[in-house]
């Protein structure tokens, strides 16, 4: 791996398997216990018991003067408030599916953390030798440099799985990526989630939910930095030479494009598809004061912008049943309040803005998670000769 120019310090492969297991413990720890400090409003249980959601068909409670739950042909759905994590509506929420692509949305939680998105990193050829055939590429070269936020906006607007590839290695390496995002799943309370390709292309055993998949929606939306990547419609990516070109966003939802009409208050947050997984799409919006985040699995008619027009009328439904109906459940349910005592600390390094060359100051980290992110960007820093002078 190189980052920048020729490597100016040694550091031994046992520090490097050291700070990559200090990283990953608390996020071990959190999936034992079902807790992750970081979720949306904190660790609480559920005010609704999960029951319902396990159940097959249609989950809804409406009051008498609720509309109608649109019918749509998806396997699997769920409509919830991203603020209250409750569940308006669901169909076969915890049906193992496919994720394509939404994967992503896990990848995001459990890397971007790690990552300063100002740091600089030149593509060696091994870290796109694995790309598996017929992905969506973004456009990454061998030789060429690139800052990690580069990297991150070809995965939230280009579904890249070639970023992906270069993200993960720079993260501790395809194994330990795909360990650290099924830590991460379980920490939030999602027991569907199976990883085996951090990128979302169909291999045999991975898959997700509906539910579990809204869940990561809703939690990246808290994440100032994951909530401005998948809410970007178009950005420049680097060509090499000096000049760079075009990319948008593929959310049809969120762009317009190929015909399908713009959500009015969109923001997020990603699409998938591949031969086995079918269309797939997490889908967040805000109107008046109120947030939603709805996901659809693979619409069974209406061809391959079904899944925008199916998640247009359960975002519209959920909008004007507010009030209207009672909770089937919460993206809650499944996690557990932690014990009593000192508040856990923060397993987030800090992020650099995208507009500086790199890290402007140490970044301050603390906790067992904290150490092992630290150590992990320390290493970077060192091996492209970015250490502060004394």
């Amino acid at each position: 791996m190189t980052i920048g120019s020729t490597s100016r310090v040694a550091v031994s492969a046992c520090a490097l398997c050291t700070a990559g297991l200090l990283a990953l413990a608390p996020l071990s720890a959190a999936a034992r216990t079902g807790s992750d400090p970081d979720a949306p409003g904190g660790p609480r249980a559920a005010a609704v018991r999960p029951a319902l959601l396990y159940g097959s068909g249609t989950q809804v409670r409406p009051h008498r003067d609720a509309p109608r739950v649109p019918d749509v042909s998806a396997l699997s759905w769920v409509v919830a408030d991203t603020e209250s994590g409750e569940v308006l509506a669901a169909h076969d929420a915890h049906r193992k599916l496919p994720p394509a692509s939404t994967l992503k949305t896990l990848f995001a939680l459990a890397v971007l953390p790690t990552l300063p998105g100002g740091i600089r990193h030149k593509v060696g050829n091994e870290e796109l030798a694995d790309v598996g055939a017929g992905s969506s590429l973004v456009g990454v070269r061998e030789g060429q440099t690139y800052r990690v936020a580069d990297l991150w906006r070809g995965v939230f607007l280009n579904s890249g799985n070639d970023a992906v590839h270069v993200l993960a290695r720079l993260s501790g390496g395809w194994r330990f990526t795909a360990t650290r995002m099924q830590a991460k799943a379980r920490a939030l309370g999602t027991l569907d989630t199976h990883v085996r390709s951090p990128d979302g292309y169909d291999t045999p055993g991975q898959v997700s939910s509906a539910y579990d998949l809204a869940v990561f929606g809703r939690a990246g939306l808290h994440n100032p930095d994951f909530a401005r990547y998948c809410g970007t419609v178009e950005a420049k990516f680097p060509g090499g030479g000096g000049w760079s070109y075009d990319i948008q966003n593929t959310n049809r939802l969120l762009t317009g494009a190929d015909g399908v009409e713009p959500y009015d208050g969109l923001v997020g947050v990603k699409n998938g598809y591949t031969s086995n997984a079918g269309n797939t799409l997490v889908a967040a919006a805000e109107r008046g004061g109120r947030g939603l985040v709805v996901t659809v699995m693979n619409p069974q008619t209406g061809g391959g912008f079904a899944v925008y027009e199916e998640a247009r009328a359960l975002l519209d439904w959920g909008f004007a049943a507010a009030g209207r109906v009672e909770p089937v459940g919460s993206l809650d349910a499944l996690r557990v309040r932690p014990r009593p005592g000192p508040d856990p600390a923060p397993a987030t390094a800090a992020v650099v803005p995208d507009d500086e060359p790199g890290w402007s100051r140490t970044a301050a980290i603390t906790g067992a998670a904290g150490l092992g992110a630290g150590a992990v960007a320390f290493v970077l820093r060192a091996k492209s000769g970015w250490l502060p002078r004394s």
